[in-house]
């Protein structure tokens, strides 16, 4: 089977008009190359039009054999139909063989979070001595404050800052733009390390524009992001296991739990869909207990 010149096409397919991310577009891609092994293997006279459906079922159980996790197979059949979808386009098959072609069943895990105590607690052991610590208290505050995933808050840029009315600019997944409310609290750190740090360090060439930067004068890491974060955790005596993403969990959290409206909390956390949303519905059982104590009149 040649295929390299359909996986170039449909490599571009997924950057230019499904705008993925490059790294979803290498997974789906390495996905699809999956396929077409194990069809060169099991089937090496065959042609796409003539691929049905049972053919990816028995790829799929070949896949089921080394132990793969329901989540990277719910990715693989994703990135198969997107893959006929693209053919189908390009008239190369008639017919689509994914079809009927169901998803794994994915067991949703409750992301870990932290209570408004331990936000406090993290923020508040933070020295603020040096640099770098006024710098990482600058970049908490803007994690839990807009709920950003760690890749929008490392592009965050200066002419993105609409402090004055109260809002940044963020690109998401897809680079997809959307507007997010920032805090009092956000605003007073970030401009402290505008005035009192970033001005007085060096600033390479292509990053002038970038608000949070490394002593190198460059843009920083999700390494260093990670790093930063485990290092606030332990200074702050937080025994949980927490990540970058913790925050964004906490944001939403902490909006729901507070009676936020749900949509609301999806534009701002830049989901596609209000499922994804509902999960932070979900999150905190002591929650739900403690509303009940108070508000129900025989628990």
């Amino acid at each position: 089977m040649l295929a390299a010149d359909y996986i170039i096409g449909f490599k571009a397919y997924l950057q230019l008009e499904k705008s993925l991310s490059q790294n979803s577009v290498q997974a789906y891609v390495h996905d699809v190359q999956l396929l077409l092994q194990f069809l060169d293997r099991k089937y090496p006279d065959i042609r796409f039009e003539a691929i049905e459906l049972h053919h990816l079922l028995s790829f799929l159980e070949s896949i089921n054999e080394v132990a793969m996790a329901a989540t990277s197979q719910a990715r693989i059949v994703s990135g198969l139909k997107s893959f006929f979808y693209f053919l189908l386009v390009e008239q190369v098959i008639s017919t689509d063989p994914t079809t009927f072609l169901e998803t794994p069943k994915i067991q949703r895990k409750l992301p870990d979070v932290l209570s408004l105590e331990e936000i406090n607690l993290l923020f508040e052991h933070i020295d603020h001595s040096t640099f770098d610590g006024q710098r990482n208290r600058a970049i908490l505050e803007t994690m839990y404050s807009c709920g950003l995933r760690v890749s929008e808050l490392i592009g965050l840029k200066i002419s993105n800052l609409y402090i004055d009315a109260g809002f940044i600019r963020v690109i998401g997944k897809g680079n997809k733009e959307r507007l997010v409310p920032i805090g009092d609290e956000a605003v007073k750190y970030i401009n402290l390390y505008k005035e009192h740090i970033r001005k007085q360090g060096r600033i390479v060439n292509g990053f002038e524009d970038i608000l949070f930067l490394n002593k190198h004068g460059k843009g920083l890491s999700r390494v260093m992001i990670f790093l930063i974060i485990k290092k606030a955790a332990a200074t702050a005596g937080i025994q949980k296991n927490i990540y970058p993403h913790t925050l964004r969990h906490s944001f939403a959290t902490h909006l729901v739990e507070n009676g936020a409206d749900l949509r609301a909390v999806q534009e701002m956390l830049g989901h596609e869909s209000i499922t994804t949303t509902e999960i932070y519905t979900h999150l905190d059982r002591n929650f739900l207990q403690q509303t009940l104590q108070k508000y129900h009149p025989r628990f």
